[in-house]
């Protein structure tokens, strides 16, 4: 089991920044760590996903050159810094990972979630 943990959403004005923050605990073997979020009356959809052993990122088109994901291995950590935010970027960010060999971008083969931090940018 992956017990994930994310903070670090909140209110931020348009052109602001935020960067969230994902702790995992419990077996924290991961192969992949990611970012999805959920708009009211949207679909949760993939941003970013970080291979752990490698660091390669993948990242959503809407998001390239705006949002960066990184890791922390020894703080077992998944960060997202996300810059220029737009209110379109106003969503439900969850932190989700996987202990197996997935497609990265795929929302369905993440096996662990967290509970997901609200972040609303005002225009």
């Amino acid at each position: 089991q992956v017990q994930l943990v994310e903070s670090g959403g909140g209110l931020v004005q348009t052109g602001g920044s935020l960067r969230l923050s994902c702790a995992a605990s419990g077996r924290t073997f991961t192969t992949y760590a990611c970012w999805f979020r959920q708009a009211p009356g949207k679909e949760r959809e993939f941003v970013a996903a970080i291979r752990w052993s490698s660091g390669v990122t993948y990242y959503t088109d809407s998001v390239k050159g705006q949002f960066t994901i990184s890791r922390d291995n020894a703080m077992n950590t998944v960060y997202l810094q996300m810059n220029s935010l737009k209110p379109e970027d106003t969503a439900v960010y969850y932190c989700a990972a996987s202990t197996d060999t997935i497609t990265p971008t795929s929302r369905n083969q993440y096996r662990y979630w967290g509970q997901g931090t609200q972040v609303t940018v005002s225009s």
